[in-house]
């Protein structure tokens, strides 16, 4: 029932957002466009090629400005670089009620992905803090911003999730339903964007080596090949249509110069949680758990809680993996994004398929940490979310690209570096974060030592006595 009623809380208000548009005078901006002109080709014609769509203005009625494609004529169809997975799961809902359906199709997948997160955070953490602290995350502002939003990273959150309990439930019972249902939602995570492969990688790792691991050699076997199959299938249909592995081939912008491009990017990875406007951390401090959930299972790890507390090492399991997904999607968010740091969309929608896991782990750290630390940063979190809906939809802010405003934090926002302005402060605080950093490291690192060679005493001073 708890988990019922989070899914049916959120739609309510996810739903309450659905007349915010993107900017004044367009709902849809950035890719979302291009991805309603593929549904409707699909609905319309049966196919992705988008030539007669543009020639016709089929996207009149829902943009009212002139639509540009994205993509290139390869094999005499014009192809964007979008890929059709999405497009054929929207398509339905597409054929049913025009973008609007789709809007509601996003807004109630992004709330399963949530109550799927809630499971995640149980395997960490007792309730309530395992629903309280996902629902935060889910009510923060780029989750609301993200449940209206037509992009593949709402469903590729619902595969994550899914995918990551199968690999858990692995540990506990290696039945086949979990190796099989496991793989088959990482093998359709390509058809959404190969930028979720990234994460798909880290969670079909933990699935096929903890199915060795339990001695279900055949199982693990076969739910790899049909991993790779996909794979290779998914190549094999984007040569032909897009004219590379992927449907970026197709597009007008191609990946950064290697290695230069993507040392210059490096920055983003820092950015994405501190940048003044488009930092996680800015819109929903509550985040901040992430880091401290991280440190946790360092502590746990070093500390050998497991030896004492069984159960501690699958809390161990379930929040390494999910730090591992999450760092993968935000890494490839940041360096190989085609857009800037700031984008298209509203801060963190592009990181939408890993907020469900790091909504789990803002749960294990909500349950650690003092309820005032904890108190402060949710009411934070949710003034941000209410003030932005109720401006939103007063007509104070005209959409969710045009938010400029220093709240929930004030003036102490300009504390928060520019990293599309000048590089000295972002720089500076870049550094000493690696610094603070790299001195914890050694401090841990010499307590280790120290505790090794009080133990090897011990164990000296008793086999001589």
């Amino acid at each position: 029932m708890r988990l019922a009623g989070l899914w049916i809380l959120l739609v309510a208000v996810y739903a309450a957002t659905l007349g915010i548009p993107a900017q004044p005078g367009m709902d849809y901006a950035g890719a979302e466009p291009h991805h309603l002109l593929a549904a409707e080709s699909i609905v319309s014609d049966r196919d992705v090629d988008l030539t007669d769509e543009y020639a016709e203005r089929a996207y009149a009625s829902w943009y009212p400005h002139e639509l540009k494609t994205d993509g290139q004529v390869v094999a005499g169809r014009l192809m964007e670089p979008h890929g059709v997975g999405f497009a054929l799961l929207i398509a339905p809902a597409y054929a049913i009620g025009g973008p609007r359906a789709v809007q509601g199709e996003m807004l109630a997948l992004l709330a399963f992905a949530f109550v799927l997160a809630a499971l995640l955070a149980r395997r960490l953490v007792p309730e309530p803090y395992a629903t309280v602290g996902v629902g935060l995350v889910a009510l923060s502002p780029p989750a609301l911003a993200a449940s209206t939003t037509v992009t593949p990273g709402v469903p590729a959150a619902v595969l994550l999730s899914g995918a990551a309990l199968c690999a858990l439930a692995v540990r506990e019972r290696p039945r086949l339903r979990y190796v099989f249902g496991g793989a088959l939602l990482l093998a359709g995570l390509p058809w959404l964007g190969w930028t979720f492969v990234a994460p798909g990688v880290v969670v079909a790792w933990a699935l096929v080596v903890w199915t060795l691991r339990e001695r279900r050699r055949m199982a693990a076997l076969v739910a790899g090949e049909a991993l790779a199959a996909s794979l290779v299938f998914y190549a094999t249909i984007n040569d032909r249509f897009y004219g590379g592995l992927t449907p970026r081939s197709a597009g007008l912008t191609g990946p950064p110069e290697f290695p230069v491009g993507y040392v210059e990017r490096l920055p983003r990875l820092a950015g994405l949680w501190l940048d003044r406007d488009a930092g996680l951390l800015r819109w929903a401090p509550l985040l901040a758990l992430v880091f401290y959930a991280a440190w946790l299972l360092y502590r746990s790890r070093r500390d050998q809680l497991a030896r004492v507390a069984p159960a501690r090492r699958e809390a161990e399991a379930c929040a390494g993996l999910l730090l591992s997904l999450a760092g993968a999607q935000l890494a490839v968010s940041a360096l190989l994004s085609t857009g800037g740091l700031r984008g298209e969309s509203f801060p963190g929608v592009s990181a939408v398929a890993a907020l469900p896991a790091l909504a789990a782990l803002t749960a294990w750290g909500l349950r650690h940490v003092p309820r005032p630390v904890a108190g402060a940063l949710g009411l934070f979190t949710l003034g941000a979310s209410t003030w932005l809906v109720l401006a939103l939809r007063g007509d104070h802010l005209k959409g969710w690209l045009e938010v400029h405003t220093s709240a929930p934090w004030g003036p102490p926002v300009n504390i928060f570096p520019n990293f599309t302005g000048a590089a000295y402060w972002p720089a500076t605080l870049c550094a000493l974060l690696v610094a603070g950093v790299a001195f914890l490291w050694w401090s841990e690192r010499r307590a280790a030592g120290e505790w090794r060679k009080a133990a090897a005493a011990s164990r000296t001073s008793k086999a001589m006595h």
